[in-house]
């Protein structure tokens, strides 16, 4: 395995799914194809995005599945907590706990407690979303966080956990959705211990971060990175498609048209890096 480029995909919601959707697509239109990478590392959304890129279909195919209502799979309306309640609570954490790992332990005990919709049909949606349930060839590193230990785990394809479970495992976003079943553990939203996880590409010499949220931090996790490095996070007009709330499924059009055009514009500085 190479340790050339890292393509390394955030956490977003739904907005985040389809936003990095048209990113890639708006780059690939504009000559700047990143799909191909040594590494692709995927947190929450982002884990959704590289299954799907892992999938085989197309991008244009990928992108129209999340701009065309027609072609949408269907999603489960939250009811829980908002993604902006959870990141308040998150950062009260922060100020009382400093210790990341007892953090996520906190956190795991809230999603562990919280009301959700059953783990059966939250897994069936994220099976609906994925076009393929194989892992792909290519390195696929997913990320989430164990609701006991407080400990995060990357999943691949060498890991004996099924490309689905992985996946919901990721996006379990605690308060939200239930913590996933693997073995004898428990998983939630790999966003808990970080948006992105960019550390786990810092052995790469070019590395693009797909930043849908942005997060305290976030420039001392890329201080880390060694290698030539590029993020695209949302320009003005991506984060107002995202609207206020990235989990409601009526956000997925707006923000795949809006990353498609910031990828076209975007696209000059990645293609020197990528190439």
């Amino acid at each position: 395995m190479g340790t050339e480029r890292a393509l390394v995909l955030g956490g977003g919601g739904l907005a985040g799914i389809a936003w990095q959707t048209g990113i890639l697509y708006g780059l690939a239109e504009a000559g700047a194809e990143v799909t191909e990478a040594d590494l692709v590392v995927g947190t929450s959304a982002g884990s959704t995005v590289a299954a799907q890129l892992g999938s085989g279909l197309p991008l244009a195919e990928l992108f129209e599945r999340q701009v065309d209502p027609a072609r949408q799979n269907e999603e489960l309306t939250p009811t829980g907590v908002s993604l902006e309640e959870l990141m308040l609570t998150m950062a009260k954490l922060a100020e009382e706990t400093l210790d990341p790992v007892q953090r996520h332990r906190r956190i795991g005990e809230l999603a562990l407690a919280a009301t959700t919709p059953p783990e059966a049909a939250r897994r069936a949606v994220i099976e609906a979303r994925l076009p393929k349930h194989e892992w792909p060839s290519w390195p696929l590193s997913v990320v989430a966080v164990d609701v006991h230990t407080g400990e995060h785990v990357v999943f691949d394809r060498d890991s004996g956990v099924q490309l689905v479970d992985a996946v919901a495992a990721s996006c379990a976003v605690p308060g939200v959705w239930p913590p996933v079943t693997i073995g004898a553990s428990r998983y939630m939203d790999g966003g808990v211990r970080a948006f992105t996880n960019v550390d786990l590409a810092e052995d790469y010499r070019r590395v693009l971060v797909i930043a849908p949220l942005a997060e305290p931090g976030f420039a001392d996790q890329l201080a880390e990175l060694t290698g030539r490095v590029e993020v695209i996070a949302p320009d003005a007009d991506s984060l107002a498609a995202f609207g206020t709330e990235v989990l409601d499924p009526a956000v997925r059009t707006p923000a795949a048209l809006a990353g498609r055009a910031q990828g076209q514009r975007a696209a000059a500085p990645i293609n020197a890096l990528w190439s």
